[in-house]
């Protein structure tokens, strides 16, 4: 009978779904107006996996690669691809006929005349078959729309996996820049207590003051203040990047890296166009836009005429050895379409279209981030290293002029007042040069998650199969 009924149905499904008529126009011009080259231009894009490994820490491979594993934020943008893919799936589904069975086995008792009873056994089996004759391309719309909505969840949890290896490169080089500007600190405070002692050693040979010395212990309280400021910023630095991690246990991460990871040369940026094809949120973008255009042909085609072809047959006998001998198929075909309802499907229509609006100004929007995150990263790089050059030239003079003012203190040439307004200035600088070597790689960091990728893919493929086994 499964043959009959496919016999029935295949020639009706190759004549009618070659009617199928609505479907999205190509958008030749999508990325009309986007420049020809960046700032700082270079002919081919860098499309080196793993960004991080640039930096040459052990360490940092671990925790990204970690992080990648085993965040919340990866496990639940995996979560959200599977239901995709069921969507996808389902929507797939409608393409194809449906075939189903029933059965039934029921046992009635008939009373007669004579207070007997009759014992009457009834046994059914059924098969049944319907599809939707996609005549004018609804089915295949609606199909194709989940295909590209879950292509866009899957740049989302390649977005995802991006940003996540750049926070966490990015909180691990905050930790490291934080300990450093923690040690130069401890080491300021050191100095400004050696120095107390020899200013209380002379104030006890009267060739210091009373005020030099409560000067100095003010300068030594300052710098002791800032401690306990730069270990908080540390343990909150160590509980973000735990975070990351996917650990609960705050407590069990252990950095042992000492120095900043040193930077090499600009990556190759390529063209502007190549940065939107490299990177995963312009393509779910695209992709958004892709899925709403088959989703206006989708409400398009649902205005019209609707095909359906069910076909069936029954068996039903009182004994099951002749269940099969009394039978009975039917075939049916069924048109419907709507003549009035109050403009509910002209309404779809209208609105599928203004979703389409929507993605387009959000894809161009993302086009227009994308190009200025590229612009920002390379502007910010470029003007922290004038930056840290000033900063070194800086710290020179702030150096000389520290010593020139001790030397005439010792001699007795300017009180202490002098020194210290030289000395302020020394430690501020040595601070912030820890800061702009951080920033430095900030920038970097900015750039490589700017530029994109195509790792996210690769290895977020690796994550799912470490997290199925």
């Amino acid at each position: 009978m499964i043959r009959g009924l496919t016999w029935i149905l295949l020639p009706a499904l190759a004549l009618l779904s070659s009617c199928a008529i609505f479907a999205p126009e190509e958008r030749l011009e999508l990325n009309q107006g986007v420049p020809d080259r960046f700032s700082l231009y270079s002919q081919t894009l860098d499309t080196t996996n793993r960004w991080w490994e640039s930096f040459q820490s052990p360490e940092l491979n671990t925790l990204v690669d970690e992080a990648l594993t085993h965040s919340p934020t990866i496990q639940q943008a995996w979560a959200r691809l599977a239901q995709a893919d069921a969507v996808s799936i389902q929507a797939g589904a409608a393409r194809y006929p449906v075939l189903g069975y029933n059965a039934n086995v029921s046992r009635t008792e008939r009373w007669i005349t004579s207070g007997k009873s009759v014992a009457i056994l009834n046994n059914s089996l059924g098969l049944n078959a319907s599809y939707e004759v996609d005549l004018w391309g609804r089915i295949k719309s609606q199909s194709e729309a989940a295909a590209l909505d879950r292509e866009a969840t899957r740049e989302q949890l390649n977005t995802a996996a991006l940003t996540l290896a750049s926070r966490t490169a990015l909180s691990w080089v905050g930790m490291v820049s934080q300990r450093l500007q923690t040690e130069v600190i401890r080491q300021q405070l050191e100095t400004n207590q050696t120095s107390l002692e020899l200013i209380e050693l002379r104030f006890r040979r009267a060739l210091a003051t009373a005020l030099d010395v409560y000067q100095q212990r003010q300068t030594v309280a300052g710098t002791e203040s800032r401690i306990p400021l730069a270990e908080l910023r540390e343990a909150l630095l160590n509980n973000e990047l735990s975070a990351l991690l996917g650990r609960a246990d705050m407590q069990s991460l252990e950095i042992v890296s000492t120095n900043l990871p040193a930077l090499g040369a600009l990556p190759a940026l390529g063209i502007p166009v190549d940065i939107l094809a490299n990177r995963p949120d312009v393509r779910q973008a695209g992709l958004r836009l892709q899925a709403a255009d088959w989703n206006v042909s989708a409400a398009r085609a649902d205005r019209l005429p609707a095909l359906r072809l069910t076909a069936s047959a029954n068996y039903a006998s009182s004994e099951l050895s002749s269940l099969f001998d009394d039978w009975l198929s039917a075939l049916a075909a069924s048109v419907t379409g709507p003549i009035f309802e109050g403009g509910r499907r002209k309404a779809e229509v209208e609105r599928t279209r203004a979703v389409v609006d929507e993605r387009l100004a959000a894809y161009r929007e993302t086009v227009i981030n994308a190009i200025k995150e590229v612009e920002d990263a390379l502007v910010s790089e470029q003007k922290q290293r004038d930056y840290i050059v000033l900063l070194d030239q800086r710290l020179e003079a702030a150096r000389r002029s520290y010593e020139e003012s001790i030397n005439r203190y010792r001699s007795g040439l300017i009180d202490y007042t002098t020194v210290l307004i030289q000395l302020t200035p020394l430690q501020a600088v040595e601070r912030d040069r820890v800061e702009a070597h951080f920033n430095l790689i900030r920038y970097r960091i900015d750039l490589y998650r700017a530029l994109g990728g195509s790792w996210p893919h690769e290895l977020s493929s690796n994550v799912r199969e470490n997290n199925d086994a």
